[in-house]
């Protein structure tokens, strides 16, 4: 049962994860900051989803996360397979219901990698960067927000604000780093659009698999030093 009620909550946390953010992004007409838009909808998305499926889960959300913690040996290493199980499928809802959502306008939508908030580098990227900015940005960021997780959870952080910290952390992440590679620092968020976007992005999703997961083996590392 408890399996069970894991699988739903990490589900439906990543599916608003991707509803906030990516939806954002997608649904929303371009206009000057709307940059800033998308990284506070990921940031209130995050949060929402921490106070509220935060009690059954721990809500991780995010594979990179899921790893970071069990090499921290703060869950059962059993269930990793079930978080990141969720989290895909969860990531996969979010894209579908955002496809269905914007087939709705006039003239119907197409989803690709130019509209659909797919990561990438290269003619991917939207300010230009290349594949180096892209694994560096990936594994930095990734570090830091897994570091921050780790250290909501210690005995000795003030409690009832974990969830705050993080959704304020993943924001300033996306502030940083949208330029570079529309930013993923989560596995599941790249995997639940470029499925339907197709084309380039599903040929590079491979590194937004690798960078975030090295990112947060490095992140659990640096808190180990740090704290521990």
């Amino acid at each position: 049962m408890k399996t069970a009620r894991t699988f739903a909550a990490e589900a439906f946390g990543t599916f608003l994860l991707l509803l906030g953010g990516p939806g954002t992004a997608v649904l929303v007409p371009g206009f000057e900051g709307k940059a800033f838009m998308v990284s506070l909808a990921f940031g209130f998305a995050l949060l929402v989803a921490a106070y509220t499926v935060g009690p059954v889960s721990g809500c991780h959300i995010n594979p990179a996360v899921t790893i970071g913690l069990a090499v921290a040996k703060k869950i059962d290493q059993k269930l990793v397979p079930v978080y990141i199980a969720a989290q895909l499928a969860g990531a996969a809802l979010g894209g579908l219901v955002i496809m269905l959502v914007a087939n709705g306008i006039k003239g119907g939508f197409d989803p690709g990698v130019g509209n659909f908030a797919v990561n990438g580098w290269d003619a991917l990227s939207p300010g230009g960067y290349g594949f180096a900015s892209m694994a560096i940005i990936e594994i930095v960021l990734t570090a830091v927000l897994v570091y921050v997780v780790l250290s909501t959870g210690r005995s000795n952080f003030a409690p009832g604000f974990g969830g705050l910290v993080a959704g304020v952390t993943l924001a300033l992440i996306h502030m940083i780093s949208i330029p570079v590679d529309n930013t993923s620092v989560n596995p599941a968020r790249s995997f639940g659009m470029a499925i339907f976007a197709g084309g380039d992005s599903l040929t590079q999703l491979w590194a937004f698999f690798v960078f975030p997961i090295l990112g947060g083996a490095v992140g659990t590392l640096v808190h180990r030093y740090i704290n521990d």
